[in-house]
């Protein structure tokens, strides 16, 4: 299921060009998931599956529309409260990693499929709305992909996606508080930095 978020990063890949003008958040997500789809759809090293140009492209494009504070709070749920500032910030910087690589993967999985937007219900002055979208592919059942968003003083940022109604950041949750309960939070700091080493040195291979 988590890579179907391919669309929630493919969608904010190439923001630089949005972000210079304020946008409601619906319009800044079908606008960006819109031209990077073209750019995906161009671009024969990510059709090719080339897992640098990819990891760069996510690395590159993704970071200033997700708040990666906010995703690992969702996942460590009561224990962010005990960590130290420290180790919040480790958590932070290794979950993040641990996305990006995770998702750069799955972005090599686009085969056409199309996303219908639909209309925004939120008022104005609403600080948190969810961007609802569908996502449907010929011989299979539309998917719904869900984008929960906040107001920042630096704009809109996703801090949670849901796949089918599913929150993918809460789905770290139990494994989040296992590792905790079984080696403390520096052990879950240790097993996700050993985690991204692995990935890096599969991307490398």
């Amino acid at each position: 299921m988590r890579a179907i978020l391919l669309f929630a990063f493919a969608g904010f890949l190439s923001g630089a060009s949005f972000a210079q003008v304020p946008q409601s958040p619906d319009q800044l997500v079908q606008g960006i998931t819109t031209e990077v789809i073209g750019i995906i759809k161009k671009d024969k090293e990510i059709q090719a599956g080339n897992a640098k140009r990819i990891q760069e492209l996510v690395e590159g494009r993704v970071l200033p529309h997700f708040s990666f504070t906010r995703m690992t709070q969702i996942a460590m749920a009561v224990n962010w409260r005990k960590a130290t500032p420290e180790q919040q910030q480790a958590l932070v910087g290794e979950f993040k990693t641990l996305l990006i690589r995770t998702y750069s993967n799955a972005l090599s999985l686009y085969r056409d499929q199309v996303i219908d937007f639909k209309p925004l219900r939120a008022r104005p002055d609403d600080a948190e709305v969810t961007v609802r979208s569908e996502i449907r592919q010929r011989g299979q059942q539309p998917l719904t992909l869900d984008y929960d968003m906040e107001k920042t003083p630096q704009g809109w940022k996703v801090f949670d996606v849901k796949v089918g109604g599913v929150s993918l950041i809460s789905t770290y949750r139990e494994d989040f508080a296992g590792q905790v309960r079984d080696a403390g939070i520096d052990g879950l700091i240790k097993v996700l930095t050993t985690k991204n080493r692995q990935l890096e040195a599969r991307t490398k291979s």
